[in-house]
């Protein structure tokens, strides 16, 4: 009698154990309600307008969505470390105007990409180690290194936009490999590299434990100030590469691009179940958050909504997120 009523239940300790240690269905589980809410906006704009099935608009709402991918990549990862950064939208400008200048100097094209990815990360050193080594808050460093690297990017340009003349950079953002946008690649291929990084690496498992608990982290021997740096490096990387990417899509280095774009990150980050609390947070998520962000801006411009609302219903959309993470953060708690 015993030993069928144990094999009766080993099916459901079974699914039981799946659904709470695999990675994937907690993953699956964190993110269900963002899922819903892509697949319902995407139900909703196929009903209520005729073009947003159709092929050119998904590409094109692909390409756009590949910027704000980078950026939040590099968000969510400060985001899981306890930090945040304000200064990604101004990097994004700065890079894109390196890249054209040196794509119009007739340099390499890796050379286009190294050298504006080289000032992301020394701006990303730049603040992760003013937050690491002071007590100033993230949020006023991050501020000011907003301020001053939208500063250069006018210095360099004199204000200008600078026109790109260079045929391979350009077509870097609005061509295609195998059919896939170019971009998509590329954001294809930072995803594998930095989940690898955050999920199979002692400094993934270093980020989250010190956006958990940085005091705990300490006692254990983790150097939490070089994590810090680390983290804020990735997000100035990203940031610059978000810049060469769109660059080169709009065939100019323009110094006012990329104003507000940390908002639309940090907004997909939460979305995708990132904490503002630290120590928690995935990529996978976060491309859902991007997605959602990306499909709510095509749809509010398919049907004709006004900029000025716009940015209202992209506020109650950060808002909301916010809000769904206070209350996930509140009933673990009470757990």
């Amino acid at each position: 009698m015993l030993n069928r009523k144990s094999q009766v239940q080993t099916p459901q300790l079974e699914a039981k154990s799946l659904w709470t240690t695999n990675p994937f269905f907690i993953w699956l589980k964190r993110n269900m309600a963002a899922m819903i809410a892509l697949v319902f906006l995407c139900i909703v704009l196929s009903i209520t307008t005729e073009t947003f099935l159709v092929k050119n608009n998904l590409f094109s709402v692909l390409r756009q969505v590949c910027v704000n991918c980078f950026i939040a990549f590099g968000i969510t990862c400060v985001l899981i470390c306890g930090g945040i950064d304000l200064s990604v939208g101004s990097v994004v400008a700065a890079a894109g105007v390196i890249a054209v200048r040196c794509g119009n100097a007739g340099l390499p094209l890796i050379v286009c990409i190294l050298i504006p990815l080289i000032f992301g990360a020394v701006i990303g050193f730049f603040n992760g180690f003013v937050i690491s080594h002071t007590t100033l808050p993230p949020f006023i460093v991050t501020l000011s290194t907003q301020i001053i690297v939208r500063g250069i990017s006018y210095i360099l340009t004199g204000g200008q936009p600078a026109q790109s003349n260079n045929e391979v950079f350009n077509n870097m953002g609005v061509g295609n490999i195998l059919g896939i946008p170019i971009p998509v690649v590329f954001v294809i291929g930072a995803f594998i590299i930095l989940y690898f990084i955050m999920n199979r690496t002692s400094f993934g498992r270093h980020v989250y434990a010190t956006g958990g608990n940085k005091e705990a982290a300490k006692y254990a021997g983790v150097d939490t100030k070089w994590i810090q740096v680390r983290v804020f490096i990735i997000s100035g990387v990203m940031a610059a590469l978000a810049g060469v990417v769109l660059a080169a899509r709009l065939y100019s280095g323009q110094p006012s691009v990329g104003e507000g774009f940390e908002r639309d990150a940090i907004a997909a980050s939460v979305l995708g179940g990132t904490s503002f609390n630290g120590g928690l947070g995935t990529l996978g998520g976060t491309v859902i958050g991007v997605l959602i962000i990306g499909v709510l801006n095509n749809g509010m411009n398919l049907l004709k909504i006004n900029s000025y609302w716009q940015f209202v219903v992209k506020g109650l959309v950060i808002l909301g997120a916010v809000y769904v993470d206070y209350l996930k953060k509140r009933g673990s708690l009470k757990k």
